[in-house]
């Protein structure tokens, strides 16, 4: 292993990785910005042209997708969900939470962009 990676696992860095799946890019693309400008997500990136098959209701859907991955420190994570939520056009969104490690550089800029507007 070498230096650097060994250095990585012993201090660590872990960020809290948000995933929504939104119905249209327009409503996506209005959380990201949102989310960013509030310091609630340190960075968010919107990915159009999934597809997405589930059950609802009792019926099967096959749908259009764009996914936003909104990226915020671990002790923001639920601060992060309830904006989100607030924001979304589904009356049962789809928001996971993932913590993920990081380099510790990033991990600490994501800190420092989120830590301001932490509620």
């Amino acid at each position: 292993m070498n230096r650097e990676r060994a250095t990585n696992r012993r201090r660590g860095g872990a960020v809290a990785l948000l995933l929504a799946a939104y119905p249209r890019r327009a409503a996506a693309t209005r959380a990201a910005r949102a989310l960013v400008a509030q310091g609630v997500l340190a960075c968010a990136t919107v990915a159009p042209g999934a597809r997405t098959f589930y059950r609802w209701e009792g019926r099967f859907h096959e749908a259009g997708s764009v996914l936003l991955w909104g990226k915020t420190s671990p002790r923001n994570a639920a601060t992060a969900v309830k904006a989100i939520r607030a924001l979304h056009p589904d009356r049962v969104p789809e928001i996971l939470v993932l913590r993920a490690g990081a380099l510790p550089a990033y991990a600490a800029w994501v800190t420092s962009a989120t830590k301001r507007k932490s509620r």
